[in-house]
């Protein structure tokens, strides 16, 4: 069959895609890329544009029905008001838009579109908008934590549409009608719920409520800890907090921040209305002891955490309250409670490359470093509770792949509650709230930290997780079928006449398998009776990693980017 131009080598609204593509980052609920971090999410405005517009052709490769340029130039327009609609956040699943979109695709191929294929999948959003505009969609990818995701939104959700939820619960309305992955989407609801009542009864005493000064009780939403070293200057010697602010809140009118304070050469804690009236004891050239206002370099505090000797000491508590937040003084018993051995059974891994580049010079040089033994414990039994809930799913009469189906998003839930119950998160003072861990592609370091409550009601915790999983679900195309795997893009993987449409990494920009560690450990844990495969290495797969790292080649550059560019050059010739 001749060759014909295709729209996207011609023309195409491209201020109509980058504003749809930049207007994404503001949308939350049921947007894909809260069903699971990636570090470089591709735009489903653009990924939608351009699937669409390389498979339609261009209005000039049809003279004989677009005879002169102002004809193709009508049509062209035609196709451009197609697309503007198209990339639009709302329309995402409008069934009109998208059959329209279809009929182009149909039309340009004969009626037989080819299937589509990325070969360096990552966040899934080139294979979601393939199977959205009605092509068999195949991701892959050597990353595990890709494949998963691709898996959960691509290969699943077509596998259970209409399927009514199993749940005990839903029973009655079993014959409501669910359409879409709807009844899918229900179950996670249904079974996280489960799964965190069954964490409660195991880890639930480590997140007692506390008490204010009028002997009311409050829910915790977070303890907010400072690290500790033991002060260099002999005369001192206390234990001196890191503290980058004092303040806990910066909110107009109602600002709230620690005072600390020397009671028998020990710092202690105060918390205050009112801003704090001085800054915190650390920066980027080092910190000074607040007792005895002695400077103390990086070095010396490098030193002292790869000796295992830094410490924490609980600042203050933020707990919820009838208005808003109540934010209080630490108390014994809520110290106390926290300090507790480290599980016996919690997953870890070495950390490397960019998860480890500033964490590592702190002496974190363990997954498990980067938690609190509290947070191990609440993690560990939430990953081990993953299993028993497919269990239940069977029990209440669910199929197997069904159940384990189910787990894929229970799991996916633990790894959110991870990214928000680490000791890399910090207390947002602008917005009373938590950062999570990867607010950038790297792991920070830092000084105080928020240890989230996951058996609250806010940010950080269990039901937040579960609820950002269910929305995407209920999103997911279920119309089309998508394949995931673990796949090396140098190597054959069998598929032959297939469109391919992929964004490839970039140099070393960014090192997803390091990164990506941080998440594998606890979905290892939870998955690796149902994908052996996948999970059959201790962490992510990285020597064949297509990155120019320098540093997997004893720090030699030219070594790293000879690697990178034969790479992608074999993957291109395939």
């Amino acid at each position: 069959m001749p060759y014909k131009k295709k729209l996207i080598e011609v023309a195409l609204p491209l201020e109509a895609i980058n504003e749809a593509s930049a207007r994404e980052k503001s949308i939350r609920h049921g947007h894909p890329s809260t069903l699971h971090l990636w570090w470089a999410r591709r735009p489903l405005a653009a990924a939608r544009a351009v699937i669409f517009s390389s498979l339609v052709d261009d209005p000039s490769a049809r003279p004989e029905q677009f005879p002169t340029e102002e004809d193709q130039s009508i049509e062209r327009r035609r196709l451009f008001d197609l697309i503007e609609e198209l990339v639009l956040w709302e329309n995402s699943n409008n069934e009109d838009l998208l059959n329209r979109a279809k009929a182009e695709i149909m039309k340009s191929t004969d009626g037989n579109p080819p299937a589509l294929l990325d070969p360096f999948a990552g966040g899934g959003s080139i294979p979601l908008e393939a199977q959205r505009l009605g092509l068999e969609a195949h991701a892959s990818d050597l990353n595990p934590i890709a494949v998963m995701i691709n898996k959960a939104m691509i290969e699943i959700p077509p596998k259970f549409a209409g399927h009514h939820p199993v749940n005990p619960a839903s029973r009655p309305s079993i014959n409501n009608g669910w359409t879409g992955a709807q009844g899918l989407a229900e179950d996670v609801r249904y079974y996280g719920e489960w799964m965190k009542k069954a964490a409660f009864e195991r880890v639930g005493h480590l997140y007692p409520k506390v008490k204010d000064d009028y002997g009311r009780e409050h829910t915790v939403v977070a303890w907010i800890w400072a690290r500790t070293v033991k002060c260099p200057n002999p005369a001192c010697g206390c234990e001196m907090p890191l503290v980058k602010s004092f303040d806990l809140s910066k909110k107009n009118g109602d600002e709230i921040s620690v005072l600390p304070k020397i009671e028998d050469g020990k710092v202690v804690f105060q918390v205050k209305p009112g801003k704090c009236s001085s800054h915190g004891t650390v920066e980027r050239s080092g910190a000074r002891c607040v007792n005895c206002n002695t400077p103390v370099g990086l070095d010396y505090i490098r030193s002292e955490g790869k000796a295992k000797r830094i410490s924490d000491q609980l600042m203050a508590i933020v707990a919820e309250g009838p208005s808003g937040r109540v934010y209080l003084s630490p108390d014994e018993k809520q110290i106390a409670i926290a300090r507790i051995p480290k599980p016996a059974n919690y997953p870890s891994g070495g950390l490397t490359g960019k998860s480890r580049v500033n964490v590592g010079l702190y002496g974190f040089d363990e997954t498990s470093d980067l938690f609190t033994n509290r947070q191990l414990s609440t993690l560990t039994a939430f990953s081990e509770l993953v299993v028993d809930a497919q269990t239940q799913v069977e029990i209440d009469g669910g199929s197997r792949e069904y159940a384990q189906a189910i787990g894929v998003y229970l799991a996916f839930a633990v790894n959110k509650l991870a990214d928000n119950n680490s000791s890399i998160v910090s207390w947002n003072i602008n917005r009373d709230g938590l950062r999570n861990t990867f607010s950038r592609q790297a792991i920070p370091m830092t000084w105080d930290y928020a240890e989230a409550n996951p058996f609250s009601s806010s940010a950080g915790c269990f039901d937040n997780s579960i609820d950002w999983i269910k929305r995407c679900i209920e999103q997911f195309v279920s119309t089309s079928e998508g394949f995931a795997r673990q796949a090396d893009a140098q190597s054959d993987n069998g598929l032959r006449n297939v469109a391919v449409s992929t964004d490839p990494p970039y140099y070393d920009n960014i090192a997803y398998a390091d990164l990506s560690d941080f998440f594998y450990v606890w979905m290892r844990q939870s998955l690796h009776g149902l994908y052996p495969e996948l999970f059959r290495t201790m962490l992510v797969p990285k020597a064949e990693e297509l990155v120019a790292t320098p540093y997997r080649f004893a720090g030699n550059s030219e070594e790293a980017r000879r690697f990178f560019e034969e790479g992608m050059l074999k993957s291109f010739e395939r």
